[in-house]
């Protein structure tokens, strides 16, 4: 095997682990509230979030021709080097999305990927090779529109929800019926995170085989193979379940009760669905967020705690730039010592995915202890709690007949 076929060969294993990682990392984004709601259990949610992830990948292709004629120009770059830029790009992509997963943080498998390849063709080419136009107007203006639009259309349906359901307010758990609404919403959002999420790695690795000349550039449509792994990689790390940003999403940014988590599923799948009819390639955490927050700002009683939304809002913006920067390291190995520098970044991504995973085995998260704790960095939205009227009623009386009673021992013990 030639070193150019090697290369090949290492950016296609990356970026399957870079699908893998973000099927684990994304799939707090479908199942974090039915979970938290009680509608499904957790491993039956991330059972049957891998299975319709599986089948969205296989619908659509639009992403991937974002990711493989778009952002980066091709033509502007030898095909000598720029499979080695793509790979320095995946490291970068890769060391954020395990970073954040093991804080439990729900940051951008998207922008950490577009981050890691515009870091790393910056320095390899120059910014000559960005297509700039395009990632201003399928990225970053749909990272700052989307969250924004899917939580005022979670707002809008949370008011909408509680508003025909108000007779049910005496009920204790009188909005039960949503849970079985929650089972199509959070599975129609796995569906439309298949065929979102699992484009952009097809994307990455068709525009890698079109630069050593295995596929045509007037064909933009990963292969039936492409499609086929891209799919299952995704699906696989679904099923492996991203405990710590479930956790996040399903109990951190609001008490997330059956209706909520309804109104929040069905404006993310929305959102995702029209994206990606359109070839935005949307960050499906960023917009499952949004909703969450959305629904939770619907119902009645809640406080944001803005400087937590803050606190994720700066994640989400240091995911680009901080994904770049580790892909632009990774390049520099490659342009100061060539080969070399291929196999100097191969072993530094292996340390580094091999150090996170056995740090993250020292606070582990799993199905079991995923809805135990809240974790901090998601608190987001705080529901206020006041007890029914009828028990304050009583407390009340339960405390003037205490004060009653120790006012008569009182005057009795003096006469």
């Amino acid at each position: 095997m030639d070193t150019a076929a090697l290369i090949i060969v290492l950016v296609i294993a990356l970026a399957l682990f870079f699908d893998f990682t973000n099927g684990f990392h994304d799939t707090a984004n479908a199942m974090a509230t039915p979970i938290a709601t009680g509608a499904l259990k957790p491993k039956v949610a991330v059972l049957l979030a891998a299975v319709l992830n599986l089948v969205g990948a296989f619908l659509s292709t639009e992403v991937s021709r974002t990711i493989s004629h778009g952002i980066i120009r091709e033509d502007e770059i030898s095909a000598s080097i720029f499979p080695a830029l793509i790979f320095a790009g995946l490291i970068g992509a890769v060391t954020w999305n395990m970073l954040t997963w093991l804080l439990g943080l729900p940051s951008s498998s998207s922008h950490a990927l577009f981050g890691g390849l515009i870091g790393a063709t910056i320095v390899g080419v120059g910014f000559a090779a960005i297509n700039f136009g395009t990632v201003l107007s399928k990225v970053i203006l749909p990272a700052l529109i989307a969250p924004f639009t899917a939580g005022v259309i979670a707002f809008l349906v949370t008011r909408m929800a509680y508003a025909i359901t108000r007779r049910s307010d005496s009920k204790p758990d009188g909005r039960d019926g949503f849970r079985w609404g929650q089972i199509f919403t959070s599975s129609l959002v796995a569906l439309a995170h298949g065929t979102n999420d699992a484009q952009k790695t097809m994307g990455v690795i068709t525009l890698a085989l079109i630069t050593v000349g295995w596929q045509s550039s007037d064909h933009a449509d990963p292969q039936l193979w492409v499609i086929l792994a891209c799919a299952l990689t995704i699906a696989l790390g679904t099923y492996m379940g991203g405990w710590r940003i479930i956790r996040t999403l399903g109990k951190g940014l609001t008490d997330v009760k059956p209706a909520q988590g309804f109104s929040a599923e069905t404006s993310t799948a929305a959102t995702i669905l029209a994206s990606s009819a359109l070839g935005f390639a949307l960050s499906t955490t960023q917009v499952a967020s949004g909703s969450v927050i959305g629904s939770g700002l619907g119902r009645r009683g809640s406080i944001v705690r803005w400087g937590t939304v803050g606190r994720i809002a700066v994640g989400w913006l240091l995911t680009l730039p901080a994904s770049a920067a580790v892909g632009a390291v990774a390049a520099l190995f490659v342009v100061w010592w060539g080969e070399a520098g291929i196999v100097v970044d191969a072993v530094l991504a292996v340390a580094i995915i091999l150090f996170l995973f056995w740090r993250s085995r020292r606070n582990r998260v799993d199905a079991g202890n995923a809805m135990s704790e809240v974790a901090e960095s998601g608190r987001a939205v705080k529901v206020t709690r006041h007890p029914p009227p009828t028990r304050r009623r009583r407390a009340q009386q339960r405390a003037a007949e205490k004060s009653r009673a120790g006012a008569d021992s009182e005057d009795g013990s003096g006469r």
